[in-house]
């Protein structure tokens, strides 16, 4: 009987998540700072007139599809229905005299509405 042999194609690089600007990491760090807490939360949800908003939170423990980040010193958490969505996606936090917030830069955001508040997000392809 012939031996059946596979070859392995090599795996690409898995793209980050999500990475975070020096602004982003160093709130992250501030908000979890002395918390008994796994990081910040990252999500997405239906809502908005565009659509989709996303989420934040501490979180204060792991869900099993969670997707855990470390950049520059600071932990996020990805929701695990979020990953497609948040994929190639930068974090960053801009204060304005209006208002102090987390931004995001997403490849995948196909349309904002007005305000900012809600987008719409084109999940990434599995392959």
């Amino acid at each position: 009987m012939a031996e059946l042999q596979t070859t392995a194609r090599p795996r690409r690089p898995r793209p980050a998540i999500v990475t975070l600007t020096d602004a982003a990491a160093a709130r992250v760090i501030e908000l979890t700072a002395d918390k008994p807490v796994k990081g910040l939360r990252v999500g997405i949800k239906n809502g908005g007139c565009a659509g989709q908003e996303y989420t934040f939170g501490l979180a204060e423990a792991l869900s099993p599809l969670d997707e855990v980040v470390t950049d520059k010193g600071a932990t996020v958490i990805i929701e695990g229905k979020a990953v497609l969505y948040l994929i190639g996606s930068e974090i960053d936090f801009e204060t304005t005299k209006l208002a102090s917030k987390f931004v995001f830069r997403n490849p995948n955001q196909t349309d904002a509405c007005g305000c900012g508040e809600s987008v719409t997000i084109t999940p990434v392809k599995a392959d």
